[in-house]
């Protein structure tokens, strides 16, 4: 019996995704497509949980069969990450596309990240002790113990990196391991990989001009290659938000998050707080805000509904390129926004925690010498925690340790975590987009905005 119901749930999903093929067909704007596609999957993730439950079989496996739609296309994104980096960065050279030194171009992403990073801590604090969240409050039932202790854990592996050790890890030793991906850095490790060949690019091109002639060829034929295929995964994207979202929403307990009601709330509040200081940044550097909206519309929707920035990272490229950041600057800061200055994951996030738990050990949250050194300890943590990666569980972990709060408190909030940190994730593309745009501003590079092709995808 249950085998058949899953056939039926199945059979359903196939005709919604047919609907979606049905739609691209007709020329309906991919923006709509992957909005109707949110809206469908959040519904059909309660009425799988309405219907079955949230723990039955039936609802397992029927998610299960879905992520190879949702992790399918999650893991194709993947795929293409690394490829498009390197080359993109590469071209941005061979093209001259980078009219400023490389150096200033990663000052101003870096800088932009981590001043960013110090704000959201603020709207985080201030959401907090809004909200009066207190750990006190909040019973532990086995679930959040156990992760306590994994919390803890994880702190014991990572307590003794410096933070001249954690940047050190951000360079490349060997960039064919990391452009498998093996560290927690290798994305940062192969951006820099790709400046260093097109610095070398520019002084072979003043030497031997028909040597360095051949290779922007090379390089310009790959480049359209990774592009044609980044287009192809990107038609994907109305399917695969709508199995992650049904996934989400079917597997995601009611219960829990009605408990930590406050919470979810706060953060949220948090979140769209910074949003709009987005907003206010991208407008003072020339960009409308309606129009940047409008253009990170399905990136900002595939990072709520999937919870991966790296997945994200072909689209965040994407979008920048249209609200007018050169491919290079582009490049930078969504690679560089992967794990550093996170506005979501290491500030907001990290920030709130601080906030909760300090109550529990007998330290006034309220207190301006201890909401300064959150915040200062926030900044300087979302530039450290590139080095060991892990994002929001790491950043929090960094935080609270460093401020000497039990780390393991952090825990009690394990129920509601896949809940927050869909707009967490959000909320850090979009700071690397801030970046970007910020970044070609102040370098004089900010190309007009380019229209959206939406056939094309």
């Amino acid at each position: 019996m249950n085998t058949l119901l899953v056939i039926l749930n199945l059979v359903v999903a196939l005709i919604i995704i047919g609907l979606f093929i049905y739609l691209q067909k007709r020329h309906v704007s991919f923006s709509k497509r992957v909005l109707l596609a949110l809206f469908i999957g959040i519904l059909a993730g309660f009425v799988l949980q309405f219907v079955y439950g949230m723990q039955s079989t039936v609802t397992k496996e029927t998610t299960d069969w879905l992520g190879i739609v949702g992790g399918g296309y999650v893991k194709f994104l993947q795929m293409i990450a690394i490829p498009l980096i390197l080359v993109s960065i590469i071209t941005a050279f061979t093209r001259l596309e980078l009219k400023t030194n490389v150096a200033k171009i990663g000052i101003w992403i870096i800088g932009t990240l981590v001043v960013t990073a110090a704000v959201a801590a603020v709207i985080g604090i201030i959401s907090a002790l809004l909200f009066h969240l207190n750990a006190d409050n909040i019973s532990q039932g086995s679930v959040e113990i156990a992760r306590s202790k994994e919390l803890q854990d994880r702190f014991a592996e990572i307590g003794d990196l410096t933070l001249p050790q954690k940047i050190l890890e951000l360079l490349p030793a060997n960039p064919f391991l990391d452009m498998t991906g093996a560290r927690s850095t290798s994305t940062i490790a192969v951006v820099i990989f790709a400046a260093f060949i097109g610095i070398a690019y520019l002084g072979v091109k003043r030497k031997q001009p028909k040597e360095a002639e051949i290779f922007s060829r090379g390089v310009d034929a790959i480049f359209a290659i990774v592009l044609r295929i980044v287009k192809l995964i990107l038609r994907l994207t109305p399917y695969g938000v709508f199995a992650i979202m049904t996934s989400t929403v079917a597997t995601s307990d009611a219960n829990a998050i009605l408990k930590l009601g406050n919470f979810v709330i706060a953060s949220y509040v948090a979140l769209i707080t910074m949003f709009v200081i987005h907003l206010l940044i991208v407008a003072i550097a020339g960009v409308n805000p309606i129009t940047y909206i409008k253009k990170s519309l399905p990136v900002l929707t595939f990072a709520f509904t999937s919870r991966t920035s790296a997945g994200a990272l072909p689209l965040n490229i994407e979008t920048q390129r249209k609200l007018g950041v050169p491919s290079g600057i582009a490049n930078f800061a969504a690679s560089f926004g992967l794990s550093i200055g996170q506005n979501g994951c290491a500030a907001i996030y990290p920030a709130m925690l601080a906030i909760m738990i300090a109550p529990t050990v007998g330290i006034d949250p309220t207190s301006i010498s201890f909401i300064l050194t959150v915040v200062g300890i926030v900044a300087i943590s979302s530039f450290g925690v590139a080095g060991v990666g892990g994002g929001a569980t790491f950043a929090a972990i960094i935080v609270l340790s460093a401020l000497n709060l039990p780390v393991g408190l952090a825990g009690v909030l394990i129920s509601i975590e896949p809940l927050i940190d869909m707009g967490r994730t959000a909320l850090n593309v979009s700071d690397s987009m801030v970046s970007g745009i910020v970044t070609s501003r102040a370098t004089g590079s900010l190309e007009k905005e380019e229209k959206t092709e939406e056939v094309a995808i």
